[in-house]
């Protein structure tokens, strides 16, 4: 081990000094001889007094000691450790999002990672961003919607492609639609059969309706992509008109502008749609408000400083966080 920085004797120098203590000299003159404490003179004597013969031919009883504790009873046990490992296994979360499933903080899941070597490594810097946030809930909501496969038995997706056997052919696709406020990160999510202009009004009619029953102001704006749906959709610019709601388009080929909602969807699919076998797209589709509910209540979001998106979201009556 090497030396500390503020030691003040080398190796070689504790050597001496402990050699010319054996040869009879008082610690208290052999301390300031070599301009040291007598406990520390008395410290590197008492340590080569214990050591074996061979520690003493090989100098390991001069070297700084490691300062690891030899016992530490807050660690973590083995089992409590496991546990951590095999939800870091099955949802190759980092240690925000798997503060809340395993009901720790997020340091100690990070050095309980680190300990067994399974952390992330570090990635190179992100390319500059503008960030942008609406300063009440309500403003701004983003809306856009994904598609899904529907299956009865669990696909290729899982169990690779000789065994799906065609058992799916015919199902088609899910459609899901999302609006989420931008202040808050509040979600509104629905499951339909279609993205049509039709589909999309009358649910963008029920997301505005259940923001306005969370205690949430008018909205001001919505943002979409460019998609037929939302642009061309007369019953869609109809309920636009109808709540006053301005309409902002990202220009082509920028997803980043509506960047809260494709993140929300990427989490979506990857924490509920994509998460577990699910054994048939019916059941998948029944945890879906389970998980919504965790979402805007429980599950800590980073950008909000560790909390839920409910927490932003005032005057909620009747409403349990």
């Amino acid at each position: 081990m090497p030396t500390h920085a503020n030691a003040p004797l080398t190796p070689e120098g504790r050597r001496r000094m402990v050699l010319l203590i054996e040869g009879g000299v008082s610690l208290h003159r052999a301390a300031r001889q070599f301009s040291v404490s007598v406990a520390t003179a008395h410290r590197w004597w008492h340590r080569f007094s214990e050591a074996e013969e061979p520690e003493r031919r090989a100098g390991h009883c001069f070297c700084d000691r490691s300062s690891r504790p030899h016992r530490s009873p807050r660690r973590l046990r083995a089992d409590e450790e496991a546990l951590i490992l095999k939800a870091r296994a099955q949802t190759n979360l980092g240690p925000g999002r798997l503060a809340h499933i395993c009901r720790r903080h997020r340091s100690t899941i990070h050095k309980v990672l680190h300990r067994h070597g399974v952390s992330r490594r570090r990635r190179a810097p992100a390319p500059s961003t503008r960030r942008y946030e609406w300063s009440r809930p309500g403003a701004l909501i983003h809306i856009d919607t994904a598609k899904l496969a529907r299956f009865r038995v669990p696909g290729h997706r899982t169990r690779g492609r000789a065994q799906a056997a065609h058992a799916n052919e015919g199902m088609g696709y899910g459609v899901i639609h999302v609006a989420i406020d931008d202040h808050s990160r509040y979600a509104y999510v629905e499951l339909a059969a279609d993205e049509r202009g039709g589909t999309c009004a009358a649910f963008l009619s029920r997301a505005l309706s259940h923001f306005a029953q969370l205690g949430m102001s008018e909205v001001e704006a919505l943002m979409s992509d460019n998609a037929f749906n939302f642009r061309r959709s007369a019953a869609f610019q109809a309920v636009l008109e109808e709540h006053g709601i301005h309409h902002i388009l990202t220009p082509p080929y920028t997803p980043r502008w509506n960047g809260k909602v494709e993140r929300f969807i990427q989490t979506l699919k990857n924490e509920w749609g994509y998460a577990h076998e699910w054994p048939s797209s019916a059941t998948r589709a029944r945890a879906l408000g389970s998980w919504l509910r965790t979402y805007n209540r429980q599950r800590r979001h980073s950008s909000l400083g560790d909390r839920p998106p409910i927490s932003r979201v005032p005057n909620v009556c009747g409403q349990r966080i």
